[in-house]
């Protein structure tokens, strides 16, 4: 089964989204938007960024 992307409006009334891997566990979230619609467009901003994103890992400061 693959991901899918959930829409949900939280207790607070903001909207988010969360990305969940075939097994049903939470892999990311998005922050609270004012709309369902705009919900919708971090879900394919996320989309559009991670096509080709790379992963750098980042040293800790010290």
């Amino acid at each position: 089964m693959s991901g899918k992307f959930e829409v949900y409006e939280d207790a607070g009334g903001k909207y988010r989204f969360r990305l969940k891997a075939g097994n049903g566990e939470i892999v990311a979230t998005g922050q609270g938007y004012a709309s369902k619609e705009a919900a919708h467009k971090g879900v394919d901003a996320v989309r559009r960024a991670a096509a080709d994103a790379s992963v750098v890992d980042v040293k800790a400061a010290a």
